[in-house]
């Protein structure tokens, strides 16, 4: 378990919703990734890396919804700066399994 927390930290995670509206390959990045395009709504369009390339295809990633952390400081991952943060837990496999909605949500709700 990790370091105990307060609610007020808590609060300082801005977590959202959005929209997966682009992905690319990533082959500058030294695990395998996909580079994603994400729509927030109103705010904005972001940019993230995306270790998982092992359950999900590009075509199964267009249109799908993910939770996301958006208030983390950019991260330059190779040529390419990640915005966000795509939340996801690894299964058994070692592999990254998204959390999303089990409905679908407007792009930039936040998560509470």
């Amino acid at each position: 378990m990790k370091e105990e927390i307060t609610f007020d930290d808590f609060c300082k995670v801005d977590l959202r919703i959005g929209t997966i509206i682009k992905v690319d390959d990533f082959p500058k990045a030294k695990k395998k990734a996909y580079k994603l395009q994400i729509d927030f709504a109103s705010l904005g369009i972001k940019k993230s890396s995306a270790q998982i390339t092992n359950l999900y295809t590009k075509n199964q990633l267009l249109g799908k919804q993910v939770s996301a952390i958006i208030n983390f400081k950019p991260r330059q991952i190779a040529n390419f700066l990640s915005e966000v943060l795509v939340l996801g837990v690894y299964n058994s496999d070692g592999d990254v399994v998204l959390l999303q909605a089990s409905t679908p949500i407007k792009n930039g709700t936040q998560i509470s």
